[in-house]
Parts: C-alpha cells; sequence; structure tokens
C-alpha cells in the first residue's frame, strides 16, 4: 500500500486541506491519505487549539464521502508533546513493513524540517511530498544544508512555474517530491478570524463542517469552547 499522511491542527478543517489531499493522492499516486489531527503539537501554542474531539470530528465529516481518506486519533491519544517520528513509527508498525509512506507536508513546514525531532531517521523512513505555499520560495531550501541532495536548479524551475512536479530521489533511497498546486484561497486562521466576526464563510468549508460549527458554538465572538 501506498499511503499518505497528512497532519495538522485541521482547526478548522477546510477544502483547501482537502484539495491538498485529494491532489497528493491523484499525483502520486496513493491508495490512501491517513487524516492525522494533532493533540499537543510541539511547533504550535496549544492554548490556540479547539478541543480536539471537535477538530477530530470535523474532520470525521470532512472526509466521510470519501472512501481513499482514513482517519486516526493517534495524535490525540498520545499524552504530551506530539513528534512526528513517535507518530510515524506507530504507523509503520500498524500498516506493516509492506506499506510505503508518503509525508504530506507545506513548503514552509518543510523549510524547518532540520529542527524536528529525530529529522534524520524521519526522512530515512517516509518519502516526501512537500506542497507549494505562497510564503515560501522553493529555492529557500538551498540555503540550508540539511537539504544538499536537492538541485538547485530544480528548485529554481519550480519558483519560475516552469513545471509543477519534480520527483528527487536521495541517497537514503527515499523521494522528495515537490509540487506546485494553485495557492489557497483561504486558511484556518481567516476562517476562525470570519467566524468571530460574523461574517460569511464564502463557502470556505464543507457543508458539514460549517454546520457542525455553528451548532457547537465554535470560535464565536462570544469565546470559542475549549
Amino acid at each position: 500500500m501506498r499511503l499518505g499522511l497528512l497532519g495538522g491542527s485541521f482547526n478548522p478543517i477546510h477544502r483547501c486541506h482537502l484539495a491538498i489531499a485529494q491532489s497528493a493522492r491523484q499525483r502520486l499516486p496513493l491508495d490512501r491519505v491517513l487524516f492525522i489531527p494533532t493533540g499537543d503539537p510541539p511547533h504550535k501554542q496549544s492554548s490556540t487549539l479547539a478541543d480536539a474531539r471537535h477538530r477530530y470530528q470535523m474532520v470525521q465529516l470532512a472526509i466521510q464521502d470519501v472512501p481513499e481518506f482514513a482517519l486516526t486519533d493517534i495524535e490525540i491519544r498520545r499524552t504530551g508533546k506530539s513528534y512526528s517520528i513517535d507518530t510515524v513509527r506507530a504507523i509503520q508498525q500498524e500498516y506493516g513493513a509492506d506499506t510505503s509512506l508518503f509525508f504530506i507536508i507545506g513548503l514552509d513546514a518543510f523549510v524547518d524540517l532540520p529542527s524536528w525531532k529525530e529529522a534524520d531517521l524521519l526522512l530515512k523512513t517516509c518519502n516526501f511530498v512537500v506542497i507549494s505555499r505562497p510564503s515560501t520560495r522553493f529555492l529557500d531550501l538551498a540555503a540550508v544544508p540539511f537539504f544538499n541532495e536537492v538541485p538547485r536548479d530544480t528548485l529554481g524551475t519550480l519558483d519560475a512555474a516552469k513545471q509543477d512536479r519534480a520527483d528527487v530521489p536521495l541517497t537514503n533511497g527515499r523521494t522528495l517530491t515537490f509540487l506546485r498546486l494553485p495557492p489557497c484561497e483561504s486558511s484556518a486562521s481567516e476562517i476562525r478570524a470570519r467566524i468571530h466576526a460574523g461574517r460569511p464563510l464564502a463557502n470556505l468549508l464543507p457543508a458539514q463542517v460549517e454546520s457542525y460549527i455553528l451548532r457547537e458554538g465554535l470560535y464565536r465572538e462570544d469565546g470559542e469552547r475549549f
């Protein structure tokens, strides 16, 4: 099995998350994409997150009609800080050695990969699918020694939009796949701000997720429910 891993706070999950998962699934291709809502992520302030049960439920509602999408609460159930390498180890054990793992990640987060716990091992365990982000250039990777196997001219070609995909084989046997996707029209923080201000969401969320947020009173002006 070729299994994509898409982690995030999903606070809330929105249409761009789903578009990224679908693009990665179709273009790699992948048999399944596993959504992994964070528990207590080390790189974000957990105090800003809605309660994990709400975020899990919103993801479940968003993906329920896509059989190639799946959901796990592995990071929510974990106590203490949750690190990607621990999640990858657990998923590898659950799915077995015959499953190839593809870690789907935004370019902005990938640039910071060297600061992650056991980043070298993570890069040896998973193939990475790196998604373009408006705030970050592919060439930014050229300044990070950790990524010295990635040809500079490949990064420049991606930035210039002369190609929308590049596959870079690594000496450890894994592959980095870079994908240029259309920029997302929204972010979770923008959606939370819209809800907080009582502004229309303009179809930025799946209908089931929007209904859940309104029903549970999440992100409202009178205070989020955590």
